[in-house]
């Protein structure tokens, strides 16, 4: 029921049980009454299931979400400070991620091992190489084009410079004294 609608009996019920979820939750360990089977869920545990099965943590998620319900937020709070007694927030955060926690640790081990490889090879090869850069770009014969005589012209540079050939390349311009210049 929406709250315009509750009678006053209404809200006593569901104050008397959330106190009274409260302090079922409450209630202690006794190491003594609980000698189970080592991994055995404990009572806490299976009071916990139990209120998971009947649906009551989503009444309780509701009721801790829900703005018109703000007047058990403080019941509710306390409620799952009981509910989260005596766990270890790493055990917890663990069981959430089970197979995929385990799936990103290999997945990260592999890669690790994958980038040390290539590291590894890097470095071979880097030592494989000589240290001095040789400036020599090699020496090309350009067939079809002659040069002085019979042979074909014999091109020194790198082949990225080829398309600048021409058979002036390297000669000093002659040099024009100003009153022959062109206008």
């Amino acid at each position: 029921q929406d709250w315009e609608q509750r009678q006053e009996e209404d809200t006593l019920l569901i104050e008397r049980i959330l106190l009274l979820i409260r302090n079922v939750l409450h209630v202690p360990p006794d190491p003594t009454e609980e000698q189970g089977v080592d991994g055995d869920a404990s009572v806490h545990d299976r009071l916990l299931w139990a209120l998971h099965i009947s649906g009551m943590d989503d009444l309780l998620k509701f009721l801790a979400s829900a703005q018109v319900e703000q007047q058990w937020a403080l019941h509710v709070l306390e409620i799952i400070s009981l509910m989260f007694r005596d766990q270890n927030p790493e055990e917890l955060a663990a069981l959430g991620q089970g197979a995929v926690g385990a799936e990103h640790r290999e997945d990260t081990r592999e890669l690790e091992v994958l980038r040390q490889r290539e590291l590894a090879e890097k470095r071979a090869r880097a030592l494989q190489r000589p240290s001095r850069h040789s400036r020599f770009g090699g020496s090309y014969v350009l067939q079809g084009l002659k040069s002085i005589g019979d042979r074909d012209v014999a091109f020194h540079k790198g082949l990225h410079n080829l398309k600048s050939y021409s058979h002036d390349l390297g000669k000093e311009p002659q040099r024009v004294p100003r009153r022959r210049q062109a206008a």
